[in-house]
């Protein structure tokens, strides 16, 4: 009866709209579309924006870090003449979920059109249930939902999802598929044309797909359950189609030599605090349950045999810090017979900044210190004395003043081992500096500091070189350098030479502008090599066996009068020892980055950047990446902050943490690394 009621219809879309039904012929005899692979090499170049490639479980997929408009496209661009949807087809996917990140309902795709604005075809999750939503005869939002379908458990699933008029079916895995039998059947006449694709999302700037999507594949007018489950055997699963850039690497397999000698021998093991190794416990082993090794006493000293190096697991909130303003630096240090401490850089002059010493409970205020728009601290040593400097914007106190006649100075600080006290030591003239570096160079001390502008106008000033005189016991000018808009100074050495580099981010006119680096010779620092940037906030600079890397934080393209853009890319630079210079070595898409923090856990390492800014909103996702070899770094985890502004590792008690600061509201957050 169905069969001959689908004839009907189908005469009668012959009779009365010929054109449409030819169209819809057409459409039916396609060749799988796959529709991860439209977005992904668009523009093989360079990454797609908004989308981030990770492997997970010894497969790769691409998650949706944020909207972007390369995530849609016109369906037509797939769909080419088709006006009606294909009434019969399938849907492939092959995907990974969490419970833990899976929001209440998230689309995996979806189509809508301008005029309408509503979903006209998608496919959803729902806590445990998956949704087919259309839009029906009669222009009403159905959905037809498969119940019980358990997806959020964080591993690789596979489903094809088959339409056929009133009959619906979904295979999860090749495990035995799912029927829905349906009162009405899938619409004939579902109209496409402008219609625009979204991948991870219906359409709106917010609630991305969040979890990874291997492959997405439309197969018009067949079933392909076949094809991707050719055997009974749920084992057995097929692939349709996957980008290239998500192509499994090759797995390295070591051959075992099954003619190995065996030995029979007594071996003495103690588990346990470590005794000394001596020429009595030669050849026995020590088992350390804390460090999860096992080492062997060689008669001197225990030889490690096997050693669990920390790798990181998750990341979690160990402390919100309520600060007296917002902060636009920290500086963790540790001070002999006090403990962990942090100084903190807060906007406010009537409150100041604070120094605050680390407990078990987390960060707590112990002094607090006047400063006039602090924007950075340093803190160094002299020998057994310890000292802060800090970096004044201006003394706000006179914000009705001429702008050239405003009198700004940064203070030296030193920590009085009687009073258990930062005091002041010596001040400074300086011009809305942004920050402090400290260094030493064949036994003398330096200080350099970035002079950000002279009043409102005038960025392209010196910036000034200290060096430290036993005599007067004091800073003197050493060396001045010409700066524009300087943000960050980072002093680094490889092998016998010293190098100082800035970041330069605005000219008065412009923020594409050379920041510069420095190499020292003859008891200066000299000009290295000039390297294109975009607002240049922060460099860091890091090494990996024995590769030297200069990463920098870019903020935003701007020029003239025109628009900002905050979505750009910041750049890892690598030293080619024989060019003697450094050359681009990946790019990272970040959003008003102003800062990267490098640290290691175990053999793995780290960057994680501070984004601030995406155009509309200071609350974005912050990205840890984790070092990949030949792959550069990769994004692994997502910390949510408000306009991060700073970012410090540090240690204690061997365990591992992250802390950033707000420029926009008045907190930090202590975030504890996880490893297993």
């Amino acid at each position: 009866m169905s069969s001959l009621i689908f004839l009907l219809l189908l005469i009668l879309r012959l009779t009365t709209t010929g054109t449409s039904a030819q169209t819809w012929r057409d459409c039916k005899d396609l060749p799988p579309l796959d529709l991860l692979s439209f977005v992904l090499e668009k523009d093989t170049s360079r990454p797609t924006p908004g989308v981030l490639v990770m492997e997970d479980g010894g497969m790769r997929g691409v998650r949706f870090s944020h909207p972007h408009p390369s995530l849609s496209f016109p369906f037509a661009q797939l769909l080419v003449n088709c006006d009606l949807f294909p009434i019969e087809f399938s849907i492939v996917v092959t995907l990974k979920v969490s419970h833990v990140d899976l929001k209440r309902n998230e689309y995996i795709f979806s189509l809508d059109t301008r005029q309408r604005g509503a979903v006209i075809l998608g496919l959803k999750i729902a806590g445990n249930h998956l949704h087919l939503v259309f839009q029906g005869h009669t222009e009403v939002t159905e959905h037809w939902v498969f119940r019980g379908v358990e997806l959020k458990d964080s591993q690789w699933h596979t489903l094809v999802l088959v339409v056929t008029g009133q009959h619906a079916r979904l295979t999860v895995d090749c495990n035995a598929p799912v029927d829905m039998g349906l009162s009405r059947s899938f619409p004939t006449d579902l109209d496409i044309k402008g219609s625009t694709f979204h991948l991870g999302s219906r359409g709106r700037w917010k609630g991305l797909f969040s979890g990874l999507v291997r492959q997405l594949v439309l197969v018009p007018g067949s079933d392909a359950t076949p094809r991707v489950c050719p055997s009974s055997d749920p084992g057995w699963i097929n692939t349709l189609s996957v980008p290239p850039v998500l192509f499994d690497l090759p797995v390295k397999t070591q051959k075992t030599d099954s003619h190995l000698p065996s030995y029979d021998a007594q071996l003495k093991v103690s588990v346990g605090s470590q005794n000394s190794c001596s020429e009595t416990l030669r050849g026995h082993l020590w088992f350390n349950p804390h460090r999860k090794g096992l080492y062997l006493c060689d008669g001197a000293a225990w030889i490690p045999l096997l050693e669990d190096h920390k790798h990181l697991d998750y990341v979690v909130e160990r402390q919100v810090l309520t600060t007296s303003s917002e902060t636009y630096d920290i500086e963790v240090f540790q001070m002999p017979g006090m403990g962990l401490m942090a100084a903190m850089a807060h906007r406010s002059t009537t409150s100041g900044s604070g120094v605050y010493l680390w407990s078990q409970s987390g960060f707590q205020l112990y002094q607090s210190i006047s400063t006039y728009g602090a924007l950075s601290w340093r803190y160094f040593t002299l020998g057994k004395k310890a000292f802060l400097v800090v970096s004044n914007s201006g003394d706000w106190s006179r914000e009705f003043a001429e702008e050239e006649s405003k009198e700004e100075f940064s203070i030296i600080y030193k920590w009085s081992k009687k009073r258990k006290r930062f005091v002041t030591y010596q001040t400074l003239r300086t011009h809305c500096a942004r920050d402090w570096e400290a260094f030493s160079i064949s036994g003398h001390a330096y200080l350099a500091v970035a002079n950000h502008r002279h009043g409102n106008n005038n960025h392209t000033i010196e910036s000034v070189l200290y060096r430290w005189n036993r005599r007067s016991k004091s800073f003197e000018v050493h060396q001045s350098l010409q700066t524009s808009g300087a943000y960050d100074w980072e002093f680094f050495t490889v092998g016998p030479y010293h190098f100082l580099v800035v970041a330069n981010a605005f000219d008065g006119v412009t923020t594409h502008i050379d920041s510069v680096i420095y190499v020292w010779l003859s008891g200066s620092f000299r000009v290295f090599q000039t390297i294109k940037t975009f607002c240049a906030t922060d460099w860091e600079m890091f090494q990996i066996d024995g590769r030297v890397f200069l990463v920098v934080a870019n903020g935003h393209r701007l020029h003239g009068s025109g628009p900002s853009q905050y979505a750009i890319n910041s750049t890892i630079y690598e030293l080619d020892l024989s060019a003697r210079l450094f050359v681009r070595f990946q790019d990272i898409v970040t959003y008003s980055a102003v800062d990267w923090e490098f640290f290691s856990l175990g053999k793995d390492y780290f960057l994680v950047v501070a984004n601030s800014f995406d155009g509309d909103s200071y609350s974005l996702n912050s990205v840890l990446y984790r070092w990949q070899g030949y792959e550069g770094f990769v994004p692994v985890h997502w910390l949510s902050t408000i306009g991060c502004s700073d970012w410090e590792f540090f240690t204690s008690e061997e365990k591992s943490y992250l802390i950033y600061s707000s420029a926009k509201a008045p907190l930090s957050k202590v975030f504890m690394l996880k490893t297993h």
